[in-house]
């Protein structure tokens, strides 16, 4: 069967996140549905990270397998025809052997987080950043960060409900840059890894914001990390400001 890679571009405000549940939107589920209205079903299409409810998509990857030879554009035209009004879109296609996987073929995760820092409410930007009534230190919020880096045990910074099997993952980047948006100046977090943990980076961001106001030292981060508690985190933040913004693999299948 002719395996398909999508490059899938997606607001979550409306799902309860990517994984299809019944009687519940999701991003999976709009998908399927798409391509169901192609070929006889039932499809069951896999993908590079399972977004939660509220967490938007830039780049997410998936695969599908389909009957017929579709090209890759036609296949992107008909789905995106049939994923209307839905906010989801099919931004790439490409074909790839049968053995390439969404999940399992990735090597790298890359995750984007957007701090909106303004009093007034947003308008243009509702639902698609988190937002604070103040400015944050970022000079304090990147030494806080230095101490995330690398291989460690994150306990700390894992839900409670998190079904990896080990808490211990290497992250390889979380850069914080200061961005002067349209709404107003943004804090923008870039994070990169192979895997995450659930609610691994909206741990990072809440607990970084703290330091950022004052409530927390930069090495309060190094001393929660080091405790292996979940108690030892700083707040959650919400997840409109989440988006995964790309998956890396040993071949880009969207290229050129």
């Amino acid at each position: 069967m002719p395996r398909y890679a999508l490059k899938v571009e997606y607001d979550g405000a409306p799902f309860v996140g990517w994984q299809r549940q019944v009687d519940q939107p999701s991003v999976q589920g709009s998908i399927e549905a798409a391509l169901a209205r192609l070929e006889p079903g039932p499809h069951n299409i896999a993908a590079a990270g399972r977004t939660d409810a509220g967490v938007h998509g830039l780049a997410q990857v998936a695969h599908c397998d389909l009957t017929k030879d579709w090209t890759p554009f036609r296949l992107s035209e008909a789905l995106n025809y049939h994923l209307k009004p839905e906010p989801v879109a099919i931004v790439a296609c490409a074909r790839v052997d049968e053995d390439w996987h969404a999940r399992f073929s990735a090597v790298e995760r890359r995750y984007l987080f957007r701090l909106l820092m303004r009093r007034a409410p947003a308008t243009l930007d509702k639902g698609l950043v988190w937002q604070v009534p103040h400015e944050l230190d970022i000079a304090a919020m990147r030494e806080g960060a230095a101490h995330l880096l690398g291989h460690h045990d994150f306990t700390t910074f894992r839900s409670s409900i998190c079904q990896a099997q080990s808490p211990v993952k290497t992250l390889d980047a979380l850069e914080i840059e200061r961005v002067e948006g349209v709404g107003g100046p943004e804090l923008q977090f870039h994070l990169r890894a192979r895997s995450f943990l659930h609610n691994q980076v909206r741990s990072f961001v809440g607990t970084l914001e703290r330091v950022g106001a004052g409530a927390w030292a930069p090495e309060d981060v190094k001393h929660a990390l080091e405790a292996r508690d979940r108690a030892a985190c700083g707040p959650v933040c919400p997840p409109q400001g989440l988006y995964l913004a790309g998956v890396g693999y040993p071949d880009d299948p969207f290229a050129p």
